[in-house]
């Protein structure tokens, strides 16, 4: 039996989804990979037809559905061979720091616009020089009067450019230890003293809007902080457990494409007129991979549903999200040896893919992180 319960009303909704992101966007690839840049639009798009923050409850104007459907908004998303729309980021990581954390005034101020893809969310912790380190963090945040007083710089934020609103991690000076005094504050655009810098160019997702963000005398209510004062570590470390969930998910859905399309071709493409498939080297490569694609998605279908049940998954979630995503690399790797001189053309699809899917085992805490984390928890 399927660890994962897919009612009738589950497998329409993978229907329309997929069938949203053949028409909207599976055809403008190339040309938003060329532009460097997703057009703002195709999030209100994606808020229509009801792809955004789908956990989101009823009453915040969300769809209120469960868990899975945010998982097959990231597998068919994943299916596309783009990574440049960070939907699940916004919907899925960030949102439900508002959703679990905020008061019920920033609950109904801000939630319906993410749905509805009105409100595109960032995610600022990150630091130049620092990278994640909490403990490290220089920016700081103030209390004057009334207001909140944000400054420092950001790097490496995915959404950076079309971001309507930040969650910014900063510490108050004043507070020992560190870990006691980072607090999550809401950062609208256009608010004065925030301000965002060049799209920075990378080795892949050309087309994700990642970007410096810089904070001058920032001002904002004291309104806008997000949770308790302090909490902010707690809070962080609260919803990472999702957050590498979601990073296998994309990982585990790429492998099984990239496993699909390489098959694809040995099957269908020939040398000295016998097809590629029927050579037992290829034969040995391709198992290996499908083997692999296998246990990464058994290991991944396994957790979604502990996860779902309200499990406490951390050091599992460390171990799949480092090793899905070293999977997946793994996996194109040995494609592309397969495919050969198609794979240095930028014709070969999977050369971008292969470039995409290189920071997966980088972002959100990299493998080595999730090991560290792993050893810990196992008690060495």
């Amino acid at each position: 039996m399927d660890v994962l319960q897919y009612t009738q009303a589950h497998l329409q909704f993978r229907e329309r989804t997929r069938n949203f992101f053949a028409n909207e966007v599976t055809p403008f690839v190339e040309q938003w990979e060329k532009e460097k840049m997703v057009p703002r639009d195709i999030w209100r798009r994606m808020g229509r037809e009801g792809l955004l923050c789908t956990t989101v409850p009823e009453r915040y104007q969300g769809p209120g559905h469960d868990f899975l459907h945010a998982v097959i908004v990231n597998e068919e998303l994943s299916r596309t061979n783009h990574y440049g729309l960070m939907a699940p980021l916004h919907s899925d990581i960030i949102a439900p720091y508002i959703a679990t954390f905020g008061s019920e005034e920033q609950k109904q101020k801000y939630l319906p616009g993410c749905v509805s893809g009105d409100i595109v969310l960032a995610l600022a912790m990150t630091e130049p020089d620092v990278g994640s380190d909490v403990a490290a963090m220089t920016a700081t945040a103030v209390e004057e009067g009334d207001e909140i007083v944000i400054d420092g710089a950001k790097t490496f934020i995915s959404n950076g450019i079309h971001c309507d609103l930040v969650i910014v991690a900063a510490k108050d000076p004043a507070v020992e230890p560190p870990h006691a005094a980072v607090s999550l504050y809401l950062v609208e655009d256009g608010t004065p003293g925030f301000n965002k810098g060049n799209k920075l160019d990378k080795m892949g997702m050309y087309s994700q809007d990642t970007a410096e963000l810089f904070f001058s005398g920032c001002r904002i209510p004291k309104d806008n902080l997000l949770g308790a004062k302090g909490q902010g570590f707690r809070m962080l470390m609260q919803k990472l457990q999702q957050e590498r969930l979601v990073c296998s998910i994309m990982a585990v859905a790429t492998a099984e494409q990239v496993c699909r399309q390489v098959i694809s071709h040995c099957k269908t493409n020939s040398v000295s007129d016998k097809p590629i498939s029927k050579s037992q080297s290829i034969q040995f490569k391709l198992a290996e991979i499908a083997t692999e694609v296998q246990l990464g998605r058994a290991f991944l279908d396994k957790l979604i549903a502990d996860h779902m049940e309200g499990k406490e998954i951390n050091t599992q979630t460390s171990m799949a999200k480092y090793w899905t995503c070293e999977m997946v690399n793994r996996v194109l790797r040995e494609s592309l040896d397969i495919l050969g001189m198609e794979a240095a053309t930028e014709q070969c699809p999977l050369v971008r893919t292969f470039r995409d899917s290189r920071v997966m085992s980088i972002f959100a805490g990299t493998s080595e992180i999730m090991k560290v984390i792993v050893a810990k928890n196992l008690g060495l």
